[in-house]
């Protein structure tokens, strides 16, 4: 074959390439192994990191696009192709797109061979392999890709209406208890119920597992939307009937207003809908819920908060600190032991109230380390304070994530070893809202401490579930009356003989109790009517930092 003739070959598969570039989503490419030189569909200039079309020195050319890790293997390929040794080419590696994200992609391709049978040509076809489907033929609508063209169309700003973003309530359980196949189904008949009710010019969508999305560009207001997805629950609940309640279950709902948005990005649409629907699921399920702007901010700054909390426990629990506030002996008004109290603060943050972070530290299971670190602190400090006061107790609050999530009595022990202390200088605080859901946990913490000496107290008695049996399943010793019953004792004759008998019950079983919240005189000499055994509250001292709870309380007390 002559040179001519091999050009003229070289532009007819590359006009091939012209002619169908707008016909397809792959990327086809044509490779002049004799040559050197390649080109591709002018679309694949777009995604990936392509600078010239059609280039030579096809190697050396790669190097700008494919994923530097994959090199050596393309490279190795394609001199086999070039020797003849090999005719088929399917790879699967990285290009590199403009941002330097490595994207999978399928590469094929066949060596054609001139009439002396030298390798001439390598003609082929590159696909993504990891790109979202178009459509889903689970549910027979189109998918995440073709919602995201269809919203491309309307940018930089979409009309009014509305996205609603719908996900099935516990759709893992449908395929656990009844099969796959039986969830298609249900997504199937979910999608028809929906399409069933949804308005002309209305889009319908499915997104990813159990989820899907409807678009209105109509005008539509976030009222309608409501009314739309009551519809859809309303068909659904007509589906289950019809199915004999094989299966019963619900969907809810996030809803988006266009108009109220200001970034109309896909990205953004799906992030915002998303936190929508996350919402509604939180909030108990089987319900809508309207985006909200302010409640968003808020959900990113608590976000932000955990992120920063993270980077300060990696740097040694730089920002977390170990308050103590003074525990008294009821009758002579001797400090008899402290509860170590966790507080957080930092540059970015300020000061944050315990109310806002503890619930995120245990949300995010961050209280596991932070916990460990505060037993430590405590331990460390109560060998120091006994020095000046030998039957010194310090007291430490237990979080229901790491009874549940962590062996948190081994942590117990180990630190009352460690710090050579008797088992009973420390005192276990547990709070009884923590019990309904983890009885075995609790009970087999609680049985481990007792064995090992430790002493164990019910914290906030009278605020949670109140139930007594507690008291013997558990067997505290200590119970602590929270500042919340104390206040209505002092104001409510009612409350104060409530608590009068309280007091004489938990005696009657030999055990001991702390009233917390005392402020004033008057409130001490209310309450040590009662006979309380230990007090703690602002009346002697406020939780403070250890330097200042060590001056004011520990010195003085040591003098004595």
């Amino acid at each position: 074959m002559g040179e001519n003739e091999h050009a003229a070959n070289w532009e007819k598969y590359c006009r091939f390439i012209e002619v169908l570039n707008p016909c397809m989503d792959d990327y086809l490419y044509i490779y002049d192994m004799q040559k050197d030189f390649y080109q591709i569909s002018p679309g694949a200039l777009k995604r990936f990191k392509i600078q010239t079309n059609p280039f030579h020195n096809v190697v050396d050319g790669m190097h700008r696009f494919v994923y530097p890790e994959d090199m050596d293997m393309l490279a190795e390929d394609i001199e086999k192709l070039i020797s003849g040794e090999k005719e088929f080419h399917n790879l699967q590696y990285r290009w590199l797109d403009h941002e330097g994200k490595p994207i999978w992609i399928n590469c094929r391709g066949r060596a054609l061979k001139d009439e002396q049978g030298r390798p001439e040509f390598l003609i082929g076809c590159i696909n993504e392999i990891g790109e979202k489907q178009k459509a889903d033929n689970t549910s027979g609508l189109l998918g995440e890709s073709s919602l995201m063209t269809y919203m491309q169309e309307f940018a930089p700003k979409l009309p009014d209406g509305y996205i609603l973003r719908m996900g099935i309530d516990n759709f893992k359980e449908i395929n656990e208890n009844r099969g796959i196949e039986y969830g298609d189904m249900i997504l199937r008949k979910t999608a028809e119920c929906i399409e069933s009710v949804i308005l002309p010019g209305q889009k319908l969508y499915r997104m990813v597992a159990d989820e899907f999305i409807v678009v209105d560009f109509l005008g539509g207001s976030t009222r309608k939307a409501y009314k739309l997805y009551k519809k859809i629950q309303q068909k659904i609940g007509e589906f289950i009937e019809d199915n004999q309640y094989e299966a019963v279950y619900t969907i809810s709902g996030g809803i988006l207003s266009c108009s109220q948005m200001e970034d109309h990005s896909f990205s953004t649409i799906m992030k915002l809908s998303e936190f929508s629907l996350n919402e509604a699921k939180r909030k108990g399920k089987n319900r809508s819920y309207v985006f909200d702007e302010k409640v968003y901010q808020d959900f990113l700054g608590k976000k932000r908060l955990v992120s920063v909390m993270r980077q300060a426990i990696y740097n040694n629990f730089e920002g977390f600190e170990v308050y103590f506030q003074p525990i008294v002996d009821a009758e002579t008004g001797k400090l008899k032991s402290a509860e170590t109290l966790l507080r957080f603060q930092s540059e970015e943050t300020g000061t944050i109230p315990p109310v806002v972070f503890i619930p995120l530290l245990e949300e995010t299971g961050l209280i596991i380390p932070v916990g460990k670190w505060v037993l430590k602190q405590a331990c460390f400090r109560c060998q120091e304070i006994q020095k000046n006061i030998p039957d010194f107790r310090v007291s430490v609050n237990l979080s229901y994530v790491q009874v549940k999530k962590s062996n948190v009595l081994k942590e117990i022990i180990s630190n009352v070893e460690k710090y050579e202390l008797e088992p009973g200088s420390l005192m276990i605080e547990l709070t009884e809202s923590g019990f309904l859901e983890s009885d075995s946990n609790f009970i087999k913490l609680c049985d481990g401490l007792k064995e090992n000496g430790i002493v164990l107290a019910l914290d906030d008695f009278g605020t949670g579930y109140s139930n007594f049996h507690y008291l013997y399943d558990l067997s505290p010793n200590v119970i602590k009356i929270d500042r919340s019953f104390t206040v209505k004792a002092l104001q409510n004759t009612y409350e104060h003989a409530l608590l009068e008998h309280i007091i004489q019950m938990i005696h009657s079983i030999k055990l001991r109790i702390c009233i917390e919240g005392i402020e004033t005189d008057e409130e001490l000499a209310k309450i040590n009517v009662l006979g309380p055994d230990f007090i703690q509250g602002y009346f002697f001292g406020k939780p403070c930092p250890y330097d200042v709870f060590y001056e004011n309380h520990v010195r003085t007390a040591g003098l004595e």
